[in-house]
């Protein structure tokens, strides 16, 4: 295989806002990330992923877009981006760019235009319907809470939002929206950038607008048309040239998953998945305070694995990204210093020796942690806002409310990367959007490179192993002992060849089965083998001799 193969590849993602602030007004900047690029080169990643840096009234943290083809002026310019595109080539790091186009800010001249005017050419962009007996067309529910449908006075119907009320759903039914939505991908190709991440992009083919016994995702979730769209989508767009992609895929099935990402099928590269972050809900419902189910855990990864496997997709595998907890919180414990190192470790190793394309989450590298914050006024996010009001509603007193997000809040991952033991972690000057965490002090990137122990060496030597050994890239998985309640172990073949990773997801020494052999050289490990035990949440790689 190539040793050009994208597949090779480690993406390390970046929520902009969050990254590094050059102007001290607290948010993040497109020049903050160049300033950057040397340490993520130093990382070894291969590409870096913004999330959405377009012109936006960031309602939601731009992923409302209001003008596809200008930079939001709170991050910079568009030269601004080409600076980060060539500077990050000069260091044989790629750039993807996220793009949402399942639907648009109710501030773009698309949907000004449409809304109020049923004569509006761009009425049918989006999903305009009448009301049902003075209610809404379905009882379909919002991603982010309360019914899916929104009013409009003037033409008397209501127009479609999965998301946020500002964030209105795009018809792609309508041959001139695919056209448009190809027209603006095209032009970011031409920009120079070298891939995409599509955000919920099988949500865009919607069935029939009818109720639904649940909250309706059974009607627009993997679509009646989505296959044939993003088919097109790519034979209009990328697919002629050498471009990663990634869907980000909302309640899907591996079925669909080898669909968008088995090449043969020229839709997208790879594919997220979500069911292995939801096993800490209690019922399956986010807003609860819910423990790791550790059998479910592994038993999702590792059907995805095969499956995807056998199928001839792709995976993105992951465990942070801007929407989820900090994993080393999550599934880890930072209780101590020790066990925060320890457990960031381990759970690295188990995901890097997965197959699939590995997404490191800005500041994930170094172990940051959730910052536990102790007041609903320090939480900024929309989603988390939203639930705080609803469960208050629903009777939840304030202190359990905050243990829930706490444990659950998207801003848990959203706040800024911890650069130094300065003033903010060296994020900004001024004051920062969303407050610093307390333990900046010690768990920062100049600590860390200082410290030839630390998270972030363990990355580095993962993606190093990636890039130079091809069985973490396209060698088969074999789950090993997958009922054991403290271990997870599994095997990667390839040419005749074996690695065995072993993980221990508790915080004591376990038992090693009697009948696991341990012999070969060890390619990385954080943990130690003594009388058949493995210290807690250690980890390690043993090459079969």
């Amino acid at each position: 295989m190539s040793q050009h193969d994208w597949r090779k590849s480690v993406v390390y993602q970046i929520y902009p806002k969050s990254f590094n602030d050059t102007t001290g007004n607290g948010q993040g900047d497109l020049q903050g990330i160049i300033e950057k690029l040397d340490y993520l080169a130093f990382l070894g990643v291969d590409y870096i992923w913004l999330t959405p840096v377009y012109e936006s009234p960031m309602n939601d943290n731009g992923y409302d877009i209001s003008n596809y083809f200008k930079i939001n002026e709170q991050f910079g310019t568009k030269e601004d981006l080409e600076t980060l595109i060539d500077e990050s080539h000069k260091r044989n790091l790629k750039v993807m760019l996220d793009i949402v186009i399942n639907h648009t800010s109710t501030e773009h001249e698309w949907f000004k235009s449409a809304y109020e005017n049923k004569e509006s050419p761009y009425r049918d962009y989006y999903f305009f319907r009448k009301s049902k007996d003075g209610q809404p067309p379905t009882n379909w529910e919002s991603k982010f809470g309360g019914n899916a449908w929104q009013y409009d006075p003037v033409t008397d119907e209501y127009y479609l939002h999965l998301f946020d009320v500002t964030q209105a759903d795009l018809n792609w039914d309508n041959t001139e929206v695919r056209r448009a939505l190809y027209d603006i991908i095209n032009y970011w190709i031409d920009f120079g950038v070298d891939g995409f991440r599509f955000d919920v992009i099988n949500l865009v083919s919607k069935d029939e607008f009818k109720d639904s016994n649940k909250i309706g995702k059974e009607f627009y979730t993997d679509g009646p048309r989505v296959h044939e769209y993003l088919h097109e989508m790519n034979r209009h767009t990328f697919g002629d040239k050498e471009m990663m992609t990634v869907g980000e895929m909302s309640s899907t099935t591996i079925e669909d998953c080898i669909k968008y990402s088995n090449p043969e099928r020229q839709e997208l590269s790879s594919v997220f998945n979500f069911h292995h972050l939801k096993v800490d809900y209690v019922n399956g419902e986010k807003w609860t305070k819910g423990q790791l189910d550790f059998q479910k855990l592994k038993h999702i990864l590792m059907e995805w694995q095969l499956g995807i496997h056998q199928g001839g997709g792709w995976n993105a595998i992951f465990w942070c990204n801007h929407d989820q907890p900090r994993v080393v919180s999550r599934f880890g414990s930072d209780a101590t210093e020790a066990l925060r190192e320890q457990s960031a470790k381990m759970l690295a190793t188990v995901l890097h020796m997965l197959q699939g394309t590995p997404y490191i989450y800005q500041g994930e590298e170094i172990g940051m942690t959730n910052p536990h914050f102790n007041s609903i006024d320090q939480y900024r996010d929309v989603e988390s806002t939203n639930a705080f009001a609803e469960m208050k509603r629903k009777g939840y007193d304030a202190a359990t409310i905050l243990e829930i997000l706490d444990q659950k809040s998207r801003d848990n991952s959203r706040t800024p990367m911890q650069w130094s033991n300065e003033t903010n972690g060296d994020f900004t000057s001024g004051t920062p959007w969303i407050d610093v965490p307390d333990n900046v002090a010690s768990i920062n990137v100049e600590a860390a490179i200082n410290d030839k122990q630390s998270v972030l060496y363990t990355y580095r030597r993962l993606i190093q192993l990636r890039h130079e050994y091809d069985i973490i890239t396209y060698g088969s998985i074999e789950p090993l002992y997958i009922g054991h309640e403290q271990l997870f172990i599994y095997n990667r073949h390839y040419n005749e060849e074996t690695w065995t990773v072993i993980a221990n997801f508790s915080q004591k020494r376990v038992c090693l089965p009697e009948d696991l052999t341990v012999e070969g050289e060890i390619m990385v490990s954080n943990g130690e083998l003594i009388d058949g035990k493995i210290s807690g949440f250690g980890s390690i790689v043993i090459k079969r001799v």
